[in-house]
């Protein structure tokens, strides 16, 4: 299991049900790590994509039982069922965006991840479960310093499970 976001210098994950700022090598990364793998979100995650994202199978993990989402979208709804469907699809890559509740929710079984980390601070309401990094060992590092495209500096960590 992969986990997969961006956070600022405070952790910040997102303000009101987005991301705190638009940074299109960030959204290349995510798009370039999660196509053709199979995505879980929670139900604001998902909604903040607005469409289930293409050249993805698309799953949603909500506690909610009453449910309305696009068709082809599948729904789970616990961590365990997120491991059970792991287990039985040992050939997709499952990849996890989030949101806080989620990741905190799936930390225990995650054995990759892949942060961003945004060189700025912004106004917040969601933040990154704190994760113990000393179970994991830093695989990968990149940074993308500011361009006319981004304003802020990035850095592209991979992160695996000692």
């Amino acid at each position: 299991m992969i986990f997969i976001w961006a956070e600022d210098q405070q952790h910040a994950i997102g303000h009101k049900g987005q991301l705190p700022w638009h940074l299109p090598a960030d959204m290349a990364f995510f798009k370039q790590h999660t196509i053709g793998n199979t995505l879980i979100s929670g139900s604001r995650t998902f909604a903040s994509y607005k469409k289930p994202l293409p050249h993805r199978k698309n799953i949603v993990l909500t506690s909610r039982t009453h449910t309305d989402f696009p068709s082809g979208v599948e729904v789970l709804h616990s961590a365990e069922e997120v491991v059970e469907y792991e287990q039985e699809h040992p050939d997709e890559t499952v990849i996890i965006s989030g949101g806080a509740r989620v990741f905190k929710s799936l930390l225990p079984y995650v054995d990759t991840l892949l942060r961003t980390r945004v060189l700025h601070t912004f106004e917040a309401d969601t933040y990154m479960p704190e994760i113990d990094y000393n179970q994991f060992k830093l695989i990968e590092s990149t940074t993308h310093q500011p361009d006319e495209k981004n304003q802020y500096g990035l850095i592209f960590e991979r992160w695996q499970r000692r």
